[in-house]
């Protein structure tokens, strides 16, 4: 207990964390136990030592406990968060003590019928800690760990059927995260997001959640996704090296050094001891993709030394102003890919995802915020050599002191016009975010702070166009229109069923012979199963959905009426006596 009140008078400047997907499925994950259990060694090992470690698909709790009997004594607190019928596969651990948790369930959260899938089954949503880590009112940190709704439908080839869902799921998180930042406290969110960068889920919670994307703001010019994906390609960029994809694009699923990313062919060879265990380095990676986050609130703040006021309301002198004035949040020290490890023994990845890492410095800078930065390094002299990845500080920024303001947005509205349109018409390599000295470091920790002081939204909403909102309710009213149909097809089927049953029975009676009686008994009682099945499903979920659609929707036409400065008029009601949200109106 000593110990543990030293450590909360030593209030950290530095907080490591970590989020993986274990891969930890019952019975159909393979080497679950023994994965698991290594994932903990690597874990209680990590240097630097983890202070919070967000863990997804760790299903059950012998997974859970045999991590924390390894990594006791580095993280000695710990949460399982349960859900749904079969768990969330969420877990939260920690140096310090989780003061509150709460398990939030999404409200669109997958479809039962899609029992095959089991997202619905598995009750996704938040797992929400609230870690104190030191005395003070706001040494907290809220934690906010996920797993959103995988994709099954890949477009071109098909409709994703889910998106809505991972649009609302991403709508929660940020209203979530919002209420914590908004507390005044470090707000972290991280987990298994499902959707590359920059994907309209993506883009809903960072407009809507005073957070940054730790990868991000040390590599900029990271992928959007895949090579083969459609945002990606219309960069024009080559297809990176397995170890450009790690060190530049942070590349967590579907990697190539990932041992269960190779062909079913490739595994048994590894199992058997016939397949090389070296990838080189310079390997093709077509398929890796970044789909795991770890999001922060930089809660930027300033203040003024009442000395140096004074002093400056004496002289009167701008620049003394200027320098009375320090500005305190957190900064990304360094980002990176982990868990790269392989079983000792087994020979394969510890997860079929790999892990992200980061190190986030709460930094005070002695400029005022209103000094000129650059949003962006400038564009790299040497196009066709990427950087090399380096060590842990090889992602850290620089930024041209001397470069105002007006270029950096202008080159950042430049940059979103060519990923609109299409038109990258030269590749960009890994970032120039790199650090020489520790005058350096200070430079890029102050411009950190500039850029997420300018960059976060103030307000709901202002971070996203209006048309952006329109793609979103046009999704939402394709979406409730199939669950109506869908409701409409299953009630349909229940009453079908009851007609079919109704005859059964009577036929019973006049059935000439027992085999036939007995037939029609069997016939009825399936039918009645298979028809109750689906007006339970059609009166139960399909009603709460599209109930549920109709709320999000709601929120998406408030917010849209934010952003477009007619706020107030979403939800005003021509009839005085109420009535359901058919007659809400927009405008």
């Amino acid at each position: 207990m000593k110990d543990l009140e030293s450590n909360m008078d030593e209030l950290p400047t530095e907080l490591n964390i970590i989020t993986l997907n274990c891969w930890g499925l019952l019975h159909l994950s393979a080497h679950r136990a023994e994965r698991l259990t290594a994932i903990g060694r690597e874990l209680a090992a990590a240097d630097p030592s983890p202070h919070i470690v967000a863990l997804q698909e760790c299903w059950t709790q012998e997974d859970y406990r045999s991590i924390r009997r390894e990594t006791r004594f580095v993280l000695p607190f710990g949460k399982f968060y349960h859900s749904g019928v079969f768990g969330g596969g969420l877990a939260i651990l920690s140096r310090w003590p989780i003061e509150e948790s709460t398990m939030y369930r999404y409200p669109l959260n997958g479809r039962p019928t899609a029992f095959f899938r089991g997202d619905w089954f598995v009750g996704k949503g938040v797992a929400c800690a609230r870690i104190r880590f030191g005395p003070g009112d706001r040494d907290i940190v809220e934690v906010f760990n996920t797993h959103t709704h995988a994709i099954y439908e890949h477009p071109p080839d098909k409709t994703d059927s889910y998106a809505v869902q991972r649009l609302a799921q991403s709508w929660e998180m940020a209203k979530l995260v919002r209420g914590a930042a908004e507390r005044g406290h470090l707000a972290i969110a991280l987990g298994d997001f499902n959707d590359v960068p920059l994907s309209l889920s993506y883009r809903m919670l960072t407009a809507h959640a005073p957070i940054r994307d730790a990868w991000r703001v040390l590599n900029p010019d990271s992928s959007l996704g895949s090579a083969v994906h459609e945002l990606e390609r219309a960069r024009r960029r080559p297809v990176p090296s397995a170890q450009f994809n790690l060190a530049e694009n942070g590349v967590t699923s579907n990697s190539t050094y990932n041992t269960w990313a190779w062909p079913k062919s490739d595994q048994r060879a590894l199992r058997s001891g016939k397949r090389p265990m070296i990838v080189p380095p310079d390997t093709p990676d077509p398929r890796g993709k970044r789909i795991d986050y770890i999001f922060f609130s930089p809660q930027v703040s300033t203040s003024t030394n009442p000395v140096l006021k004074e002093l400056n309301q004496a002289r009167a002198s701008r620049d003394v102003s200027e320098n009375a004035t320090k500005s305190r949040g957190w900064v990304v020290k360094d980002v990176r890919v982990g868990m790269l490890a392989r079983h000792p023994e087994l020979g394969c990845s510890l997860s079929d995802h790999f892990s992200v890492e980061a190190t986030l410095l709460l930094h005070t800078s002695d400029s005022a915020l209103n000094a000129s930065s650059p949003s962006r390094p400038p564009s790299p002299s040497s196009p066709n050599s990427p950087k090399r990845p380096g060590s842990t500080h090889s992602h850290l920024a620089v930024e041209d002191p001397t470069q105002n303001e007006s270029d950096g947005q202008s080159h950042a509205a430049a940059s979103l016009l060519a990923l609109e349109h299409g038109t990258y018409l030269q590749s960009p390599t890994g970032s120039e975010y790199r650090v020489g000295s520790r005058l350096d470091l200070r430079q890029s920790y102050d411009a950190q702070l500039r850029d997420s002081a300018r960059s976060i939204p103030t307000r709901r909403g202002e971070g996203l166009p209006c048309t952006t909102y329109d793609e979103v309710l046009s999704q939402i009213h394709a979406y409730v229109a199939r669950e109506r149909s869908q409701r409409r097809w299953r009630f349909l089927h229940f009453f079908a069923w009851v007609v079919v049953v109704v005859a059964c029975y009577i036929a019973v009676w006049f059935a000439p012979y027992r085999g036939v009686a007995f037939a029609f008994l069997v016939l009825s009682s399936l039918g009645f199963l298979a028809g109750a099945m689906d007006g339970l499903m059609a009166l139960l979920f399909f009603g709460s959905e599209i109930r549920a659609l109709k709320e999000f929707e709601w929120e998406i036409m408030n917010a849209k009426a934010t952003a477009s400065g007619a706020h107030g008029l979403v939800g005003r009601q021509h009839d005085d006596g109420g009535g359901d949200g058919d007659e809400e109106k927009v405008w």
